[in-house]
């Protein structure tokens, strides 16, 4: 578990990579404001977070893939929870919150691109 990072995994790397061909830049990543997010538009007040499946716990209760271990399990739940206080806390402090899960970026990055994009052409 220790080999597993936090940061530029492959689902962030190839969503920045999309975000450059797509030329949507001026972006910072790994911002230091609540919650660390993956990537920050700063001017335009976006945070986008790309949540690992397993870490985030993507269904894993209703895939019935819970870890075997009762440790993992509060661990995950304590993420799930942290996320959502995250996210409700940046909402207050009027950024707009985008969250994307891993197997959606490995899938079709574009298809997050084109949601980033709907939010920054609908702001000032």
């Amino acid at each position: 578990m220790s080999r597993i990072r936090g940061r530029n995994t492959s689902p962030e790397i190839k969503l920045r990579k999309a975000l450059y061909e797509v030329g949507l830049r001026g972006y910072r990543v790994h911002y230091k404001i609540s919650g660390k997010p993956d990537v920050v538009f700063l001017k335009k007040k976006i945070a986008i977070f790309i949540d690992g499946d397993f870490w985030h716990g993507y269904l894993w209760k209703k895939q019935k893939r819970i870890p075997p271990k009762e440790y993992w399990q509060q661990k995950i739940e304590k993420n799930i929870t942290r996320d959502k206080e995250y996210t409700k806390q940046l909402k207050k402090e009027g950024w707009k919150v985008l969250r994307f899960w891993e197997h959606e970026i490995k899938k079709n990055p574009h298809r997050a691109i084109n949601k980033i994009k709907e939010i920054m052409y609908k702001m000032p």
